[in-house]
């Protein structure tokens, strides 16, 4: 039963990337682990496929509309697709088991990572709630990119250790920093989420078995709603839609702290 309210879900992740060009990681991991059965570790990296192929859809999407900036998407995307390979093959085996004991308590990998998740979570619900202040930057020249390629680096260590897309983080990064209107960094942030993501995800592949049969039908699930939330986004308050959205996230990340360390 949990399973297939699971499969439901998944359809709900893509409507929430479809609607509000985010939110669909955090709704991806807490699903894989706690609904469908899967460990932490692998969890993130099936949500780095499924997120990454959802964002390819709506990226295209965006794309034949003109609404994205590939030049700043292959600034953004290069480090960041370097980053998150490198935290998927490398760092993410070496982490033990057991991180330390303290008594009764035992802090794992897979503990540490939902840990983890749960507090970008909470961090991505902030900027959902709050009314976006962001405004268009005039920064050019040398420490323009450096920015940029820096950006790239830490949101690609990010996703590469909780499997989470990070729009929350790239779309105020194009608009504040490489100065882009919202609906194109929604679109550019959508082809640097599809590239990081999906390539970060081939660094799981020689490291663990993958159920190619249940991901690709859950991510064909989760592409059936971006087209579902795509179109919704034309009838609905994209705003409010975020704001009670973030308040979800708020609340899931909390839940998620309490499952893991109060249980």
């Amino acid at each position: 039963m949990l399973e297939i309210i699971g499969f439901v879900l998944a359809i709900a992740i893509g409507i929430s990337l479809g609607m509000i060009g985010g939110g669909g990681s955090t709704l991806a991991v807490p699903v894989l682990v706690y609904l469908i059965g899967i460990s932490p570790t692998m969890a993130t990296g099936y949500s780095l496929f499924i997120i990454g192929a959802t964002s390819l859809v709506g990226g295209v999407r965006y794309s034949m509309k003109g609404l994205v900036d590939f030049k700043i998407a292959l600034a953004f995307g290069v480090p960041s697709i370097f980053s998150v390979y490198a935290t998927r093959k490398f760092v993410i085996p070496a982490i033990p088991e057991t991180i330390f004991e303290l008594g009764s308590f035992v802090l794992t990998k897979d503990s540490l990572v939902m840990a983890l998740f749960a507090l970008l979570m909470i961090a991505a619900s902030y900027s959902m709630i709050k009314p976006s202040k962001s405004k268009p930057g005039q920064m050019k020249g040398p420490k323009f990119w450096g920015i940029v390629l820096l950006e790239g680096l830490v949101v690609g260590l990010l996703t590469g250790l909780v499997g989470a897309g990070g729009g929350f983080l790239i779309i105020p990064a194009l608009v504040v920093v490489a100065g882009l209107p919202m609906r194109i960094a929604v679109g550019t942030s959508l082809f640097i989420i599809a590239a990081k993501s999906l390539i970060g995800f081939t660094g799981d592949i020689s490291n663990y078995s993958i159920d190619w049969s249940f991901l690709g039908l859950f991510t064909a699930l989760a592409i059936v709603g971006i087209f579902i939330g795509s179109r919704l986004a034309t009838i609905v308050n994209a705003g409010s839609l975020k704001k009670s959205f973030g308040w979800f996230v708020l609340v899931m990340g909390i839940f998620i702290l309490g499952i893991e360390f109060l249980t």
